[in-house]
């Protein structure tokens, strides 16, 4: 029989299971933990670039969905793919692509930003469409994407597969199942020497690591936890590359929930893998997760991704199959796949819902170009010539 004194704390616990369950990290998309696809629509695949060979293609050839069609203004390098993936037709031309598999399949376009108004135009009303991120470099571009799609009817998700990545899937349905308790802090950790010269036309772009890397963090968490209420952050240029960001700090503000996001990333950590950092971790009241994102600290070869669990009495190691590439690819196109068919009822990963992680990286941008909140009281006066020393002994 429980002692009257055990007795106030039983209340307190339900409480706290009711409080907790109205919290989106205890209630995921069913889209982020459902099987793959019972059925899968033929992808004509736009773009037959490196993130097409090394990640697209590779998912879909593991998760066994067909890809009907590539296109590439490149004829040879498309050729060249199809050869490599026994992909059974080549195009230069979008329109032809178009005519051929009409709405019958899924678009899965995997090239830069800057020609996503065009192709989307191209593609029949009512098409499936999924978007390499980011969409678009700015909220202003991203937003007349999301209006193209709109009034096209366009059935149209965006690859944000960092959200679908094994080990996140994994700490995903931990979370949700309350094995860390409340969530109180989640910081991502990226400090890792990035190859940008692999990616020759990132060094034009007047917004850099923002909408080309940090996005993944960003988008993560807001899978996670919703939109902030408020963003403070600083972006900035190594003094020695003709890159316009390569490190940003995000501080992503809850203004009713006790939890902080922190999101740091910096792609100058030239000094050898000893100190390299590339994780996520969920801090919660009765324990915490960590993931290592293993493809960043050897990119693009890549180590082993890694998830550990604690609760205060040590980390133990939880297995997962797969890995952020090429895996989550599979999760980000299945989830498009199941609402395209009508398998499932919700898309996470819609145009509209990724539309707000640019609001996010807008808010993060016009933060970093305020400086920061101005120091309260007068400026230190400048110092005296000659200083002053030491007070004399009288």
């Amino acid at each position: 029989m429980t002692s009257p004194a055990a007795e106030p704390a039983t209340e307190p616990a339900s409480e706290q299971a009711t409080e907790q369950a109205g919290l989106p990290e205890h209630a995921p998309d069913p889209a982020y933990l459902a099987r793959p696809p019972a059925r899968t629509l033929p992808i004509v695949l736009v773009g037959a670039g490196g993130i097409a060979r090394d990640a697209h293609l590779p998912a879909y050839r593991k998760a066994r969905m067909p890809v009907a069609a590539v296109v590439d203004l490149d004829a040879g390098r498309a050729a060249s793919l199809a050869t490599d993936f026994d992909i059974p037709a080549t195009y230069e031309r979008l329109e032809d692509a178009v005519a051929a598999h009409g709405t019958d399949v899924v678009y899965d376009v995997a090239v830069m930003p800057n020609a996503f108004g065009a192709i989307l135009d191209s593609l029949p009303d009512g098409a499936a469409v999924q978007l390499q991120k980011p969409l678009g470099y700015t909220y202003a571009e991203a937003t007349a994407l999301v209006e193209i799609c709109d009034r096209k009817r366009l059935r149209a998700a965006v690859n944000t597969q960092l959200r679908f990545a094994p080990h996140v899937a994994a700490a995903r349905r931990l979370i949700a199942d309350g094995a860390i308790g409340e969530l109180i802090d989640l910081e991502v950790l990226v400090r890792v020497e990035t190859p940008w010269e692999l990616f020759p036309s990132v060094f034009a772009l007047e917004r850099m690591e923002m909408p080309m890397h940090s996005v993944h963090y960003v988008d993560l968490v807001r899978s996670f936890v919703g939109d902030p209420s408020g963003v403070s952050a600083v972006t900035v240029a190594h003094p020695h590359k003709e890159l316009a960001s390569t490190r940003t700090g995000y501080l992503l503000h809850y203004a009713e929930r006790p939890l902080r996001v922190t999101i740091s990333t910096n792609h100058d950590h030239a000094f050898g893998p000893a100190h390299q950092e590339a994780a996520v971790l969920w801090h919660g009241t009765e324990g915490a997760i960590r993931t290592e994102l293993g493809l960043l600290l050897d990119y693009p070869r890549g180590g082993p991704d890694l998830l550990e669990i604690t609760d205060g009495e040590g980390w133990r190691e939880i297995e997962v199959e797969g890995s952020w590439f090429p895996d989550a690819f599979i999760g980000s196109m299945g989830a498009l796949q199941r609402y395209a068919t009508g398998e499932s009822e919700t898309m996470p990963t819609s145009v509209r819902d990724v539309l707000r992680t640019m609001a996010v990286l807008e808010a993060a941008h016009e933060a970093t170009l305020a400086g920061g909140h101005p120091l309260p009281g007068p400026p230190l006066c400048p110092p005296l010539d000659p200083p002053l020393g030491p007070p004399r002994a009288e």
